[in-house]
């Protein structure tokens, strides 16, 4: 029988994952677009690697031309199955061998993700008691990105835990003028490991499929997922092929390209 006093194997430990699919369907081979001569998915695990408190960075794909790149920056990629639904599915497969007790999930379209979003996130994943957490900015009162359905918005209740996620311009404002408030939804989750098992054993949720936003298994479930706000941050994620001008600006604006 095992000593139930010996701490569980990788307590303490958190390891990041990014899920890279070559077959995207608006940008395909998006983890490997060219942005200032790196591909996409080495400016996110730079930005992993450099994030206090991750003992180990992982790429999670299919592919084996994105699992070539990969090794070619000194990353450490798992192949995993092509048949997942999701890039938590994915990311489930790739930790299975893996010591850790919390999971995080970096988007690998997120590639000015400041490292120390990740920081904040593992730190409020080990002093709160939430199953999931995530991250969102302000949205601001730009029309066009508060309509934008690329753009994910989340609302949040009085204690920062997610009512929910939508593709959709919400809170509405009803009454017309500012935009309630709306935050963005930043693609970066953590788990802690035993939640992750159990996520991903649950079927596809009715409005995970009609919003295609999986964080909504979760709160379907009951799951409780606390949202950390970066009020002085600004997202830049890669949507679209027109999105990486828009990345190139932001670093070159930063002097990093």
């Amino acid at each position: 029988m095992a000593d139930s006093s010996q701490p569980a194997a990788g307590a303490g430990r958190a390891v990041a994952v990014i899920p890279a699919r070559y077959g995207s369907t608006r940008f395909p081979g998006k983890p490997l677009a060219l942005i200032g001569g790196k591909p996409m998915l080495q400016w996110v695990c730079e930005r992993a690697h450099a994030a206090a408190g991750i003992a180990e960075v992982l790429v999670a794909t299919d592919d084996e031309r994105i699992a070539r790149a990969a090794a070619g920056f000194g990353t450490r990629a798992v192949m995993t199955s092509p048949d997942h639904a999701s890039g938590t599915d994915r990311i489930a497969e790739a930790v299975r061998d893996v010591a850790a007790d919390l999971i995080i999930n970096v988007q690998g379209d997120e590639p000015l993700l400041p490292p120390s979003v990740i920081e904040r996130l593992v730190t409020d994943m080990r002093t709160s008691g939430a199953e999931m957490g995530t991250v969102a900015v302000p949205l601001g009162q730009s029309t066009v990105e508060f309509r934008d359905p690329n753009i994910v918005k989340v609302v949040v209740d009085a204690h920062g835990n997610a009512l929910y996620f939508s593709r959709a311009p919400v809170p509405w404002p009803r009454e017309g003028g500012e935009a309630c408030g709306a935050l963005w939804h930043w693609g970066i989750y953590a788990y802690r490991r035993d939640f992750l098992e159990q996520f991903v054993a649950w079927p596809p949720s009715p409005l995970e499929r009609c919003e295609k936003l999986e964080q909504l298994r979760a709160l379907e479930n009951g799951a409780r997922i606390r949202v950390l706000v970066e009020r002085q941050a600004q997202s830049a994620g890669v949507d679209v092929p027109g999105d990486v001008a828009k990345v190139e600006q932001r670093l070159r604006e930063r002097g990093e390209i």
